[in-house]
């Protein structure tokens, strides 16, 4: 006769014969990540994903001071929600290293370029694009502070950006605007990633 097992207990594998979850956003492998202090960051960043991000930084900085590592998978988001993560991360007071996997822009760069150690997979990219600007309903006035809103945190996303990579700030304006794509040995000599993943850091 089987054993019955606690649904309420999470098993350290799947069971055999069991499914494995194959999604990009099982919780089996979001809670594994977790447990060795990695956050998985995919899709467009809006204020549910921000939430639960910033959730879990702070929560891992109530368990111990070890950094942890952001896996960024975000071509795209909502500035305010990308800076709810920065300002978590400042937060929580850990070492962040964010970790580029596939494709990183918009207003994800604002979340790469808070990380206090940037590295790349060989075949990622990083995307210099001015965040989309989300439909804003309501008044006149609503409108015109919304915009108000979103023109000062461009304005810092440019300034954080200017201070990680020494990069001219006429260049990241001018990169912004036409939406330029780098790959990540473009994107180490611009200053955006420290390392490529497998590789050396070259000497000074």
């Amino acid at each position: 006769m089987m054993a019955r097992r606690d649904p309420d207990q999470r098993p350290d594998r799947p069971e055999p014969g069991g499914p494995f979850p194959t999604a990009p956003g099982a919780a089996w492998l979001d809670e594994r990540m977790f447990d060795h202090r990695i956050i998985l960051v995919r899709g467009r960043i809006d204020a549910g994903s921000a939430n639960h991000v910033a959730g879990a930084l702070l929560l891992l900085s109530r368990s111990g001071t070890d950094p942890v590592q952001l896996y960024l998978s975000a071509p795209d988001g909502e500035l305010a929600a990308a800076f709810a993560i920065v300002d978590a991360m400042e937060a929580a007071g850990l070492t962040v290293h964010a970790v580029v996997t596939s494709e990183v822009g918009g207003a994800a760069l604002a979340v790469l370029a808070a990380a206090q150690r940037r590295t790349a997979l060989a075949h990622a990219r990083i995307r210099l694009a001015e965040p989309r600007v989300g439909t804003v309903a309501g008044t006149a006035d609503e409108v015109t502070a919304a915009a108000g809103r979103y023109l000062r945190e461009l304005e810092e996303l440019v300034v954080r950006l200017v201070e990680v990579t020494g990069q001219p700030r006429s260049r990241i304006e001018d990169d912004l605007s036409v939406g330029r794509i780098l790959t990540a040995d473009e994107a180490q000599a611009y200053g955006l990633i420290d390392e490529i993943a497998g590789r050396e850091t070259p000497s000074a």
